[in-house]
């Protein structure tokens, strides 16, 4: 084929490695990725790719595995300006003595901006390019990730007693539904409805976001069977489980992305894999928290979709879906007394296609197939670390670290590029960090 017949592109991206994630566990060598507006249009072999295609611009990474963008299933990220503040605590006095009242005292949308952008940083240079916020301010939010050309879905928040966002019920709903229509056809900010957790959002409101939520077509994204005082109060309060009770109101469905969820009973994940319920798994988080643990074997086998998420910093401390990725395996493991339960290939999947589909956008994102939206990330893979290599998939979740992410695509633009970000200006984030600390520490030590 000459020149001139070749089908032009935009980017041809070629690596030793490509993991596409569908088919399931498959590893395809010497392969390349045809990417053109923004999506991607071919995935076949390097030597024909070249033979086919003219790309504007060619990406040659030898040693490195080419994969879908990983996508945080579950995340509050302005609270990445709260990372370390009130460490080693359980969840009730971590929440109610540290968190909600530093919160009270800088919440702001400066606070909010500045916690994004720096999450957004850490993000993409961990090879993340999609998350599932839930956290204040929307509005803020959503105007962040756009400037800085990051997918998202945003929760449009919703807690019983006042914020710094909304006064009262009924203005969480209306300034809610202000934001999504703001946002109504942005290619990378989408949106949820986002209640805390059962027992801060009463059964009226959670009527209301059911409803809503059927109206618009959202996902509801909350924190559901975290730890076993959540199920003893909601017993106490309800007479039932939380979960029952949100089955009571409506909400156990194909919608509902339920956060964490480790206390369960058999009849609970088969409910769920009969719904469409989809799980955010969260393992370091619960472990710091010693919430407790889902069990993830049991989840799979019974066909609920999995994803992983990293939750906030303060109850994290990082953003790293590498390590959560292999946290979750190793977890799961122990959890199940199964040295096969979920497998590399599985934590994979469940940290890209299962998060897209846990959010809506299991048709876009999360594999790399014909059609979808070019979410791709390269992670060199000449690591001391890394080698030797026999099995791709298996070092990818056991053996790699973050840092080994080289290059980072959104729709098809180009955010890191060999480990350097694109649109953050690094030193100027940094010293608005320094203020927050600053700012948080004296709210902790007032003079």
């Amino acid at each position: 084929m000459t020149a001139a017949a070749k089908q032009p592109c935009d980017l041809l991206i070629e690596a030793s490695w490509v993991v596409p994630v569908v088919p399931h566990g498959v590893v395809l060598e010497d392969h390349a990725v045809v990417v053109s507006a923004g999506c991607i249009l071919a995935v076949l072999p390097r030597d024909q790719a070249h033979a086919r295609y003219a790309p504007g611009q060619t990406v040659s990474r030898p040693h490195s595995i080419l994969m879908p963008g990983l996508v945080n299933a579950h995340t509050h990220n302005p609270m990445t300006l709260m990372r370390g503040v009130a460490d080693d605590l359980p969840l009730m006095p971590w929440l109610t003595q540290h968190i909600w009242p530093i919160e009270a005292a800088v919440m702001s949308p400066a606070f909010i901006a500045d916690g994004v952008e720096l999450a957004v940083a850490e993000m993409l240079r961990g090879g993340s390019t999609c998350c599932n916020e839930n956290y204040f301010f929307p509005d803020v939010q959503a105007a962040t990730y756009r400037r800085l050309g990051f997918r998202a879905v945003v929760g449009l928040p919703f807690i019983e007693f006042p914020s710094a966002w909304a006064a009262s019920p009924a203005e969480y709903f209306d300034k809610g539904l202000e934001v999504h229509d703001n946002y109504r056809r942005d290619p990378l900010v989408g949106f949820s409805f986002a209640p805390h957790a059962p027992y801060t959002v009463n059964d009226d409101s959670f009527e209301r976001i059911r409803m809503l939520a059927e109206q618009l077509d959202l996902p509801v994204h909350c924190h559901v069977h975290e730890t076993a005082h959540e199920i003893d109060e909601s017993l106490k309060q309800y007479g039932q489980r939380p979960l029952a009770r949100m089955d009571r109101l409506g909400l156990v469905n194909e919608r509902l992305i339920a956060v964490h969820m480790t206390q369960l009973t058999e009849a609970e994940i088969t409910q769920c894999a009969e719904r469409g319920v989809s799980v955010a798994h969260c393992p370091q988080s619960n472990l710091k928290l010693a919430s407790g643990f889902s069990p993830v074997e049991k989840l799979l086998r019974a066909g609920v979709n999995v994803a992983i998420g990293t939750d906030g910093c303060a109850s994290n401390n990082d953003l790293d879906m590498f390590d959560e990725m292999r946290c979750a395996a190793l977890l799961a493991k122990g959890v199940a007394a199964d040295a096969t339960a979920l497998d590399a290939a599985a934590a994979l999947r469940a940290a890209t296609l299962g998060g897209a589909r846990a959010i809506g956008l299991g048709d876009k994102i999360g594999s790399i197939e014909t059609g979808k939206q070019a979410d791709l990330i390269c992670v060199a893979m000449d690591a001391l670390e890394t080698q030797p290599m026999y099995h791709p998939i298996s070092q990818l979740v056991y053996s790699t670290g973050r840092q080994q992410v080289r290059d980072v695509w959104i729709a098809g633009q180009r955010k890191l590029v060999d480990g350097e970000l694109v649109d953050v200006d690094v030193p100027d984030l940094l010293a608005r960090v320094r203020q927050w600390r600053q700012n948080i520490a004296a709210v902790r030590s007032p003079a």
